[in-house]
């Protein structure tokens, strides 16, 4: 008896080995993670700890006295510097940990609770542009610091405070001059003042002036139009040609680095660990050239 298969379902065979055959064969650029000690001999990069000491001060921005936590290596000696810039959370206990943990890294951070200083309660909904001075005002502070090693700093933040940030590499001009690199979790890359059309369609019209190096981390069960923005700047930076990285993490969405233990994950804790690794290597890289 002689069957015949249908020729459609014959080419859709085809199509699926082709296809299976070009998407094993298609090299991915890799080279951001990759790691031949691990793959090869087993060996994992090994993070760089500090014990660390906590002080607080303050500094005048124009007629405010803002109080800032100074976050370094207990050991004596000058550490790379870092401004770390709060989001609508303000700068509570938990925030501060993640401060504490940038220090133990290997860095002096400065980290200005600009809320405090403006009698501003936490999750402030409208954004009060009078702030973002008090950010650039901080750069000043901690480069004219004489425990820090660079001349130059890199910005380093989370939700809203991405947004300070920005303004002040592009809008204050900080960016090359006194700013090395740009460092920010889930970022706020819109004005927060924009209509919500612009939230989720648009980007701050910053991202286009930004001219430093530049690394973001998301959860990918983050907000859409957050991760939508984050995503649109990030590729047009890249279109630019720029050195800029989104880096993804399955499993968490916000509040991934400071989330409590009453309602920590596992896999928060290990993007966690993974994001400020990476973010030290990062900072390390686009910092050295500036080591006194």
């Amino acid at each position: 008896m002689n069957y015949r298969i249908p020729t459609l379902i014959i080419s859709s065979a085809l199509l699926l080995i082709v296809g299976n055959s070009l998407a094993q064969d298609v090299k991915h650029d890799n080279s951001w993670w990759w790691s031949d000690a691990w793959w090869n001999d087993g060996k994992i990069e090994v993070p760089t700890n500090y014990d660390v000491q906590t002080t607080w001060i303050e500094y005048q921005s124009d007629d405010i006295d803002v109080p800032a936590m100074v976050v370094r290596p207990s050991k004596k000696g000058k550490y790379p510097a870092i401004l770390f810039q709060h989001g609508r959370r303000g700068l509570d206990d938990l925030v501060q940990r993640h401060a504490r943990r940038l220090a133990a890294r290997g860095f002096v951070v400065l980290a200005p609770d600009i809320y405090k200083a403006h009698f501003i309660g936490t999750h402030p909904i409208e954004h009060d542009y009078e702030l973002e001075k008090d950010v650039d005002k901080a750069v000043d502070v901690l480069l004219a610091r004489k425990d820090i090693s660079s001349s130059k700093a890199c910005l380093y933040s989370h939700t809203r405070g991405g947004y300070y940030t920005l303004k002040v590499a592009t809008t204050f001009k900080r960016q090359k001059k006194d700013i090395a690199c740009y460092v920010s979790y889930y970022p706020h890359l819109q004005d927060p003042n924009a209509p919500e059309p612009a939230q989720v369609y648009g980007y701050a019209p910053e991202i286009e002036q930004l001219d430093i190096p530049v690394l973001v981390f998301i959860g990918e069960d983050d907000q859409y139009q957050r991760m939508r923005v984050a995503q649109t700047s990030i590729k047009v930076l890249q279109d630019k040609g720029m050195d800029a990285r989104l880096i993804i993490y399955p499993g968490v969405g916000r509040g991934f680095d400071f989330r409590p233990e009453n309602v920590r994950t596992f896999a928060d804790d290990l993007a966690s660990k993974d994001a400020i690794q990476r973010a030290t290597i990062f900072i390390n890289k686009q910092l050295k050239p500036y080591i006194n």
